[in-house]
């Protein structure tokens, strides 16, 4: 049976059609999801991804409008039963709003909107999301935003790095005043993962700057077949 990988549209959003693109050639089927749709289970889909952009031109704040639309409700639902969620850029910063990941995401510390080949660190292969890479492996996948600072309160940190939470880190300089150079973190149970790089851009050599973004659908799409 064909696993079937949802990529949510909000008013706004910019990467959907690269995500569902990378699902595809991760080798699950992209199904579209729309922003009004509150039912997940007609749509029979195994995990969802949030994708980048502006989900309703980030009017109020990036993604706090997002996070009161029908799909959310039905995304939070799951993902608390189990379902793989990815959020990356914008689709991190929905996740929490709806206090499926702890902090939030603010505007860049130097003002100013950074587009760049990023090199990450995987700090933890364990997730649903990211059990293709090694610990410690080193990545290069784009980065693109003007409100990817991640922010969270001192103890809330603390809890991250003890409990191995921080999945993604920054190297070679941070971009947007990250605390902690944080690039993306999951839930407790490793089924919801937010990252600020976009993963989606480097699934072809023609037009990434490299491969190394396939893994975090690869990885999702093994987990869900074994399981």
């Amino acid at each position: 049976m064909t696993t079937r990988i949802g990529v949510v549209t909000f008013p706004g959003s910019l990467d959907d059609s690269d995500a569902r693109r990378a699902v595809r050639i991760a080798g699950a089927e992209p199904v579209a999801l729309w922003h009004r749709d509150g039912d997940l289970r007609r749509q029979q889909v195994d995990a969802v991804v949030l994708p980048g952009g502006f989900s309703y031109g980030d009017y109020l704040r990036c993604g706090a409008i997002a996070r009161f639309s029908p799909i959310m409700e039905a995304v939070v639902e799951q993902a608390k039963a189990g379902m793989p969620v990815l959020g990356i850029c914008n689709g991190f910063q929905v996740l929490c709003e709806t206090h499926l990941l702890p902090g939030a995401l603010t505007r860049n510390d130097h003002l100013h909107f950074v587009c760049r080949d990023q090199r990450l660190r995987v700090e933890n292969p364990e997730t649903v999301w990211t059990a293709d890479y090694a610990d410690g492996q080193e990545i290069v996948v784009p980065l693109k935003n003007g409100e990817g600072g991640y922010v969270a309160d001192e103890r809330t940190l603390d809890e991250l790095e003890g409990e191995g939470r921080v999945v993604v880190r920054y190297l070679g300089g941070n971009p947007n005043g990250s605390r902690r150079d944080i690039a993306g973190i999951t839930n407790g149970a490793g089924n919801v993962v937010g990252l600020m790089p976009h993963p989606e851009h480097a699934v072809e050599a023609l037009t990434g700057p490299t491969t190394d973004g396939l893994g975090f659908f690869t990885s999702a799409l093994k987990k869900l077949v074994a399981s």
